[in-house]
């Protein structure tokens, strides 16, 4: 399986350095980015949310080292906000944050996440909007969980997702959806070891059902965060069975990625939301888009030869 070593190479400076020299990558990079700042990616807001989707935004770059990059990443957000504020789409565009961009893997990295991250929700609620907490690698979903649960005592419309390949997420899916939150529920896109999650496709579908059932027949808010078009299927069919309207869950797909689906979903009255990144700091991000799908892979890998 070629998933488990391109996750790895995603840690690898070495293929970082390989990769962002390859002159074909940013051809390849922007289907998945369509920009470096704010200003570039505008226009795609707009675009999107002209088309009836809805969109949530992230300004990729986790892998930061100093408290002063857990501020940038802070002000980053803050600035995506103020546009969105002037562009007045604050109901059709939210963010997802991962909190390691905000520190927390540093020194007093959970205090430091939180306190740079309410200021983003607390803009965000503002405007009329609100935040999905990102899942990361599971060393670090105690401390996001505990920051998603303080967060929702004042903002109780932030999000969070979970990752059905993990052992511990039909425990997780019980708890979030008695409460009332807005739950996006993933395969995952982390390397993750045997102990803690499914390794085969298989058993990985089958646990994504059933979180997924327990999301739909619960009182939260389901956010389906998928491409797979049997999932699709059978997300559309748990809703019918748990009596949910349209308007009561809602499908999530990446930026570049089956986009006529998009369409589609949302021409039939789904709310169907886009999960659009861009930033400089693009590899990790990248590189696990490649690692989720082998069409990606093969995308790539043909671009670079056809440039060759």
């Amino acid at each position: 399986m070629l998933g488990p070593v391109i996750l790895a190479a995603s840690r690898s400076d070495r293929m970082r350095r390989l990769i962002s020299a390859a002159p074909v990558t940013k051809q390849v990079v922007d289907r998945f980015i369509p920009g470096e700042t704010v200003t570039d990616v505008v226009p795609i807001i707009q675009e999107l949310t002209a088309k009836g989707l809805e969109l949530t935004m992230d300004v990729v770059g986790e892998d930061i080292t100093t408290p002063e990059q857990a501020t940038a990443a802070r002000d980053a957000y803050l600035r995506l906000i103020d546009h969105l504020k002037e562009l007045e789409l604050g109901e059709k565009v939210e963010m997802s944050v991962k909190l390691s961009m905000f520190g927390q893997a540093l020194d007093n990295g959970h205090e430091l996440a939180l306190a740079n991250v309410r200021p983003v929700v607390e803009a965000a609620a503002a405007i009329g909007t609100t935040v999905t907490l990102d899942a990361e690698d599971h060393t670090t979903l105690d401390s996001m969980f505990a920051i998603h649960e303080e967060l929702r005592e004042d903002f109780p419309q932030t999000g969070c997702v979970i990752q059905a390949y993990l052992f511990r997420t039909e425990a997780d899916a019980r708890r979030l959806a008695a409460s009332g939150s807005r739950v996006r529920l993933v395969k995952g896109a982390y390397k993750e070891p045997a102990e803690v999650a499914y390794q085969q496709k298989h058993e990985i579908d089958k646990a994504y059902v059933r979180v997924l059932r327990t999301l739909m027949e619960g009182d939260g808010y389901p956010m389906v965060g998928s491409h797979d078009p049997r999932l699709i299927s059978i997300a559309q069919e748990l809703a019918h069975q748990a009596g949910r309207k349209l308007d009561e869950y809602e499908f999530q797909m990446l930026y570049g990625i089956r986009g006529d689906e998009h369409l589609r979903l949302a021409a039939e009255g789904h709310r169907m939301r886009v999960y659009t990144a861009y930033g400089t700091d693009w590899y990790g991000y990248f590189m696990r888009r490649l690692a989720e799908k082998p069409a990606n892979l093969r995308f790539f890998v043909r671009s670079m030869i056809s440039k060759g």
